[in-house]
């Protein structure tokens, strides 16, 4: 999907296809009107009407979009409407449409933009690289008809473009089966994004892991055939603006280990790095964006499989920090290959550390699939998450993380041990976390039920990866920009 920007009138417009999207308490032109019999549109959020002009309108066809009140359109019901505009141009096959707004923008032109782009191209994604009967479809072109505000919405689509490729780059990577996907894999997609982008890249073997005492990643990753990896990626230097550190949860497939998961679903866990994919599809985003800051990508990358070399239930590790690890669960691993990343992120003196992990089931009871638990030690750093989860609809929720979360997480035979019971999980799962932090403002980003989705509950998601995180991360980084 290829997304421009035009002046002129939408209804004006001779195309294959006008998409005019319109409020409930606005009334159409006339000339759409006459097109329409009483109640075939009324504008309620997300009706559609496909009408056919026949010579009365240049457009071949005019699709209609209910937005529902005026009052509560936010960038989100437009990225949700590019999205269906997407998926009906794609069903009718044109090449190319046309869509526009019935009277004023309800947001400025360039957030119309970002949104119309990231709906669009996100609307129209599916990951079918292994279907060898898929149909070649050719590249659909979306043209925001923008009319005197097109200057304006330029720039917007220019950067929603970025932030959609961005996170179609996220859910490729998720949705990646794990045979495919593997740590090597992941340091390799590293090497090259370095090259493409100028980003500064390092990737670490099993064996520099073993010399430089990478003791969580290595006891996780033990198991399998194929090795770790511990990924650098950096863009910017420190003088160029705030160090912002970015943590990623890369086990690109996760059996439990020894504690093995049951075989229902366990399909899905090839997405146990969506995490990891997350931090990949932010660090392409800031470098094609070219933000003032100096950002790190972090990923622990690891398969947890059961076998001979396996780590096992009772086993102490010693993590890269020094603080030893009792394992009671090895399918608590996200939490331990993290700990290395999270330690390894304060040699760059942060202003901020994100981790973002599938780390917990538990965070699904509590939150459901729509909402990230956010948990951490800074509430400016929180307040800012918030805020940019609101404002690209990936919402993130607040839990608390008092000292008992902590000192559920101390073990009788070593420093820490990797579960604390039933009740809290998500919770104690981040107060094992911030054990490896220090003192460095942090934040932890659990999302586990959102990255991703058997029936999507927003038009420009698909059953699958979601990337998320993406666009939050990146909304995030912005705000420490000036």
């Amino acid at each position: 999907m290829e997304c421009e920007v035009q002046s002129g009138e939408l209804l004006a417009t001779e195309t294959e296809l006008a998409v005019l999207l319109y409020a409930e308490d606005e009334t159409l032109p006339a000339e759409v009107t006459a097109l329409c019999e009483p109640n075939d549109a009324n504008g309620r959020w997300k009706q559609q009407t496909l009408l056919y002009p026949r010579g009365a309108l240049p457009a071949r066809r005019l699709l209609l979009i209910g937005m529902g009140k005026r009052s509560g359109i936010t960038a989100d019901t437009v990225r949700q409407a590019a999205a269906i505009a997407a998926q009906r141009a794609q069903e009718l096959k044109v090449s190319s449409y046309h869509l526009g707004y019935n009277g004023h923008l309800p947001l400025t032109p360039q957030q119309f933009g970002v949104a119309f782009a990231e709906g669009s191209i996100l609307g129209s994604y599916r990951y079918t690289r292994y279907k060898s009967d898929r149909e070649e479809t050719s590249e659909i072109t979306a043209i925001l008809q923008a009319g005197s505000d097109a200057p304006e919405a330029v720039e917007g689509v220019r950067r929603g473009q970025i932030l959609a490729r961005a996170t179609t780059f996220a859910r490729d990577l998720a949705n990646g089966p794990g045979n495919e996907v593997t740590p090597a894999f992941l340091g390799q997609t590293a090497v090259e994004m370095g090259a493409r982008l100028g980003l500064q890249v390092t990737v670490l073997d099993r064996a520099q892991l073993i010399e430089q005492g990478f003791g969580g990643i290595l006891a996780v990753g033990q198991g399998s055939a194929n090795e770790p990896r511990f990924i650098v990626m950096e863009y910017g230097t420190g003088g160029q603006g705030p160090t912002i550190c970015l943590v990623g949860k890369g086990i690109t497939f996760d059996t439990g280990g020894i504690s093995i998961k049951p075989a229902e679903k366990m399909d899905d866990m090839k997405m146990d790095m969506s995490g990891a994919a997350a931090v990949f599809g932010a660090m392409q985003a800031v470098a094609e964006l070219q933000l003032p800051l100096h950002v790190v990508g972090i990923v622990c990358a690891a398969e947890n499989m059961p076998s001979g070399t396996a780590y096992r239930p009772g086993d102490i590790i010693r993590t890269l920090s020094g603080k030893t690890v009792e394992v009671l669960n090895t399918d608590a691993e996200g939490r331990i290959v993290l700990a290395d990343g999270l330690f390894y992120a304060q040699r760059y003196q942060p202003a901020a550390i994100v981790d973002l992990a599938t780390l917990t089931g538990a965070i699904m009871v509590a939150l459901g699939s729509h909402a990230i638990g956010l948990m951490g030690n800074n509430q400016e750093l929180a307040n800012r998450l918030i805020a940019a989860g609101e404002a690209t609809a990936e919402r993130v929720w607040q839990l608390p993380l008092w000292d008992e979360y902590r000192d559920a997480m101390k073990s009788d035979i070593a420093d820490l041990k990797n579960t604390g019971g039933r009740y809290g999980g998500a919770i104690t799962a981040a107060g094992f976390l911030a054990a490896f932090v220090g003192d460095y403002p942090w934040a932890h980003l659990d999302i586990a039920g959102t990255a991703w989705v058997e029936k999507p509950s927003r038009a420009y998601q698909a059953r699958g990866a979601t990337g998320v995180g993406v666009r939050l991360l990146v909304e995030l980084l912005q705000g420490y920009v000036g």
